[in-house]
């Protein structure tokens, strides 16, 4: 079952059918599955599908490969900062290397946190290496520290650099408008 592969059962059935039947894209290229190539099947609801056969199916636009998709993180893991010294030290490492950074501060509690937070992820990777995202959930860490960044609402994305806090976002409605809000401060800081 190494070469099997679990799909819905949308997917259109494999059935034994006269080649002529076979005219056009993925049943074309099935339409020579063997007895030996059946035993590496898997059958969904009645339906054989064939890894081999799938992938022989796959398409690559002329402008990009299907090779450098593979090493394209879909996110990245927003690194969590547990301290103020934590936070100092990345601000200072950060001014040293003329970079900006991205602290979201979130709340374990807060369903709009947990909901924005993969999607920031997700934004991550457009900005990396240049900006690096960081989550800091209140709770965790020292009320002086929030407090001295001026949180007040959760989510609070903040963009710092230069050792100072350059903008923010207070993210209290859809993820998809604050992600685009993120967007459009770090594309205007630049």
């Amino acid at each position: 079952m190494a070469n099997a592969l679990r799909i819905s059962p949308s997917f259109h059935p494999l059935k034994w059918r006269k080649p002529s039947d076979f005219s056009s894209g993925f049943f074309r290229q099935c339409s020579h599955i063997s007895i030996s190539e059946i035993k590496t099947t898997y059958s969904v609801r009645n339906h054989l599908i064939c890894l081999d056969r799938i992938r022989a199916n796959i398409t690559k636009t002329p402008d990009s490969s299907l090779d450098d998709d593979i090493d394209t993180p879909v996110s990245i893991e927003l690194e969590p900062i547990v301290s103020e010294g934590q936070f100092d030290r990345i601000i200072a490492e950060a001014q040293q290397l003329e970079e900006a950074v991205i602290f979201v501060w979130m709340a374990g509690w807060c369903r709009k946190c947990i909901y924005l937070k993969p999607k920031l992820e997700k934004l991550a990777v457009d900005y990396y290496p240049r900006i690096r995202f960081y989550s800091i959930d209140v709770n965790r860490v020292p009320q002086r520290l929030v407090s001295r960044a001026g949180i007040t609402k959760m989510p609070t994305i903040q963009l710092w650099r230069d050792g100072k806090k350059e903008a923010e976002v207070i993210g209290g409605h859809k993820a998809w408008l604050v992600v685009n809000d993120v967007r459009q401060m770090i594309e205007n800081e630049f």
